[in-house]
């Protein structure tokens, strides 16, 4: 029989308390038993024990939904502060969420806006559009007869924002998965907490998409919906329905190789025309987040999380960039302290280090032929190196005021190998990053 969904504060409390009092309980129990293992052993039970630990964790979070999954997610995408089984069990959370039921939904609206579902609507569908961390979407239509969608806050998440997350940031610590000093935590967990705060609010969200909509203007070939204002309120967001296909429906019957080399070149236009000349990113880049049409129109969806970025930390970015390109690794250090990537105090970082992770991320942009993101292995290579961070633990920290910047990157990798663009970027990356900000 399914759970009833967890909609008060207490209620949340009590959940996330069971899963860190279970969580610290199974780490003790390893912890105890590792005395009487082989190194070897204890390597296999310690595997196995977070990936037990993980997947309690990652059920918990996904039921519960709100900032618990959305750090969650955030999490599956910064793998250098947790083992890799509780990454792999987080990336679970990237997929779509279970549903909250229809009736919650429609008290929430009636709640929010004042008024019965049928006098602002035509009709609201019941079956979810999306469902997601926060909240969850719904086809519905104005009687004026305009087609649209209603995002929908799931009640609770807001008012349990910060009990929720020094709860699983406990669990974290209980459970031995932080794996950086506490002020690293601090600062890592407080940048998540401003990005949810701003996300909980849709009018917050009304005005990141109005904003991008005067951002990309000129850009014809972007479509951003239109807010209506008279159907919203801080937790219920109404805009027009924008429609075009999810990434998993781009197929060679409709979508021909050059359409999609067009759109990889649109995609990494918008990315960086975003970090570079609007320093002011859309955060959170997964596929759900995007469609597209045959015409090589891409259509943007949820600017809850939008990162408005210090024009230091673009600039730092863009000169660390232009280091690594030149295989200037001096320059690197100095410029990854700039973006509090690198801990400045430790001596400087052995060159041969940043030159290996040089070449491994380099590689899309390393030919001024096209580059085949369907054939890309990049991740993997990434993924085979990463016990040697363990080397320079100490060297570095999260870039707390960058680490979006990585995401929406990582997010877009993504997105370009599953749309299976071919393309080379050397010569657009180096008009960005050579040119004077405008």
């Amino acid at each position: 029989m399914a759970k009833k969904p967890v909609t008060t504060r207490s209620g949340r409390f009590l959940r996330l308390a069971g899963m860190t009092a279970s969580v610290a309980g199974q780490y003790a129990g390893q912890r105890a038993r590792r005395i009487f293992r082989s190194e070897e052993d204890n390597e296999g039970a310690r595997s196995e024990s977070y990936t037990r630990m993980a997947d309690q964790i990652v059920d918990t979070l996904g039921e519960l939904k709100g900032a618990v999954m959305k750090v969650g997610q955030i999490a599956s995408q910064t793998q250098d502060f947790l083992p890799r089984e509780f990454s792999d069990a987080l990336e679970r959370l990237q997929k779509e969420a279970p549903p909250m039921p229809f009736e919650v939904i429609v008290g929430q609206v009636e709640s929010e806006l004042g008024k019965p579902v049928s006098e602002l609507f035509e009709y609201l569908q019941e079956k979810p559009y999306a469902a997601a961390s926060i909240g969850q979407v719904h086809r519905a239509r104005l009687h004026d007869g305009t087609d649209v969608i209603v995002k929908v806050q799931y009640p609770g998440v807001d008012e349990s924002c910060d009990s929720d997350l020094k709860q699983l940031r406990m669990a974290l610590k209980l459970g031995g998965l932080l794996k950086m000093p506490k002020e690293h935590v601090d600062q890592l967990f407080g940048e998540i907490r401003v990005r949810l705060k701003e996300e909980l609010d849709y009018e917050n969200e009304a005005r990141n998409l109005e904003e991008f909509q005067a951002f990309h203007a000129n850009d014809g070939w972007i479509k951003i919906p239109t807010v209506f204002a008279s159907h919203s309120s801080r937790r219920v967001l109404t805009m027009e329905l924008v429609e075009g296909d999810h990434i998993s429906k781009i197929t060679p019957a409709k979508y021909s190789q050059d359409t999609i080399n067009l759109i990889g070149h649109r995609i990494f236009t918008m990315m960086a025309d975003q970090l570079f000349r609007y320093q002011c990113i859309h955060g959170d880049p997964h596929a759900g987040n995007f469609a597209y049409r045959p015409d090589g129109t891409i259509i943007l969806y949820d600017f809850g999380c939008v990162k408005k970025l210090k024009p230091e930390i673009v600039e730092a970015y863009r000169r660390a960039l232009i280091s690594a390109l030149d295989e200037d690794y001096a320059a690197l250090d100095k410029h990854l302290i700039d973006l509090g990537a690198r801990v400045e105090s430790q001596p400087a970082v052995d060159q041969a280090y940043y030159a290996m992770w040089r070449d491994i991320l380099i590689q899309p942009f390393d030919s001024d032929m096209p580059y085949d993101f369907a054939e890309s292995e990049l991740h993997k290579d990434v993924a085979a190196k990463t016990t040697t961070v363990f080397k320079y633990l100490d060297y570095f920290k999260p870039p707390v005021e960058s680490i979006f910047i990585d995401r929406m990157i990582a997010g877009h990798y993504w997105m370009m190998k599953r749309l299976g663009v071919q393309a080379a970027f050397r010569e657009e990356l180096e008009k960005y990053l050579r040119r004077s900000p405008d």
